[in-house]
């Protein structure tokens, strides 16, 4: 694939996420604010995830585990 092909390409996907959100009718400082609104919180919700996502899926790892009948061990045990 050429690169202007992917810049006209990319100027497609640009002109349609315009048509859906309707934000071709804004004004350019409406523009900014919308598109500073969404790219926050799109970034809060990638960083939330990255954050929160891997602590949940432990947490209920070690839950099945233990309603399996997979005991935890003990730290003093392993000191020892």
């Amino acid at each position: 694939m050429d690169i202007k092909s992917m810049k006209n390409y990319l100027y497609w996907l640009y002109c349609q996420f315009e048509l859906i959100t309707c934000s071709y009718l804004m004004e350019p400082w409406e523009k900014l604010l919308f598109y500073t609104f969404n790219v926050t919180m799109l970034v809060m919700v990638f960083y939330t995830a990255y954050i929160f996502v891997p602590v949940h899926i432990s947490t209920a790892f070690q839950f099945f585990l233990h309603l399996l009948g997979n005991q935890h061990e003990n730290t003093v045990s392993v000191l020892k």
